[in-house]
């Protein structure tokens, strides 16, 4: 099955994906839909019915699945990351909390096994994902599902969403890394406010606070989301993704181990035909056109 494009080209929808990560098919609906448009795929949450909760095997499997394709995948250089329905996602699936099932259940060392082997994979995923991830975060974001949007690199909000490190309200933790990505992305004094009250702030506030980098209306949302990634894929890809691992490792690095780890990486862009067809486009002033060599 194909999707068109906005500018009338096919778009690939690898929905079949899905539907293998998806209990090989037996599930008609696929946990996470996959389409690629040139160089920019876009996944989309596909539990509209529980808000895109994100703790069920099936949306793990589908999510750490999909990372670990792109990762071997020079084809793809971007990707958009957005929720069906009216929800971003809810995070953690209330329901089997509430009965004390899947990663939910069991005595304290089952469940610490649980997080472990079940939620957890998604930030490690996420982090190692060598391809720049957008999040278009088309409504409500909570709990789980704001540190899953945190994980990405870069965030754009719908007018109508809002986020919510809610976990506190329940009468839990941050079980997912929220403890970490949310200061190194709003600071600490803001990151305390948000965990400790467990309030919601609007896609405004998050936009003040630089939660998100752009706040549009919903229905331009996921065409804002898909100009930037298509800004970012139309660079050289092997720049990229170096830039990416970069910055990643930015975070817990002294300044003298970044420098060491950018000399090392540098000859490695020097040495690609796209370097050379940069510095070719910049004289002749024309856009580039790269392959990944």
């Amino acid at each position: 099955m194909s999707a068109q494009s906005e500018n009338g080209n096919e778009a690939e929808n690898t929905a079949g994906v899905g539907e293998s990560i998806d209990g090989g098919g037996t599930d008609a609906s696929p946990a996470v839909l996959i389409e690629r448009d040139g160089h920019v795929e876009t996944w989309t949450l596909n539990r509209p019915d529980i808000r895109n909760a994100i703790s069920d095997d099936d949306m793990i499997d589908a999510i750490v699945e999909a990372v670990g394709r792109v990762n071997v995948d020079d084809e793809v250089r971007a990707v958009v990351l957005t929720g069906a329905g009216s929800a971003f996602s809810a995070g953690g699936n209330v329901r089997a909390m509430a009965e004390k099932s899947g990663m939910f259940g069991g005595s304290p060392a089952r469940m610490r096994e649980g997080y472990r082997r079940g939620i957890q994979r998604i930030p490690r995923a996420l982090y190692e994902c060598e391809v720049p991830v957008v999040a278009a975060v088309n409504g409500p974001a909570v709990g789980a599902g704001c540190d899953l949007a945190l994980m990405c690199d870069l965030r754009i909000a719908s007018a109508t969403a809002f986020f919510a490190e809610s976990f506190v309200k329940l009468g839990i933790i941050p079980g997912d890394g929220g403890a970490w990505f949310l200061p190194r992305v709003v600071g600490a004094a803001r990151a305390a406010e948000m965990a400790l009250t467990g309030d919601a702030i609007d896609a405004a506030t998050a936009l003040e606070w630089g939660l998100v980098s752009r706040v549009v209306e919903p229905d331009d949302l996921l065409t804002a989301a898909h100009e930037l990634a298509a800004r970012i894929a139309a660079n050289p890809p092997r720049a990229t993704r170096m830039t990416k691992r970069l910055l990643r490792e930015s975070a817990h690095s002294s300044l003298s181990s970044l420098l060491e780890l950018s000399a090392a990486m540098q000859p490695l862009g020097h040495h690609t035909a796209d370097h050379a067809e940069a510095l070719a486009a910049m004289r002749e002033k024309r856009t580039g056109t790269y392959t990944g060599d």
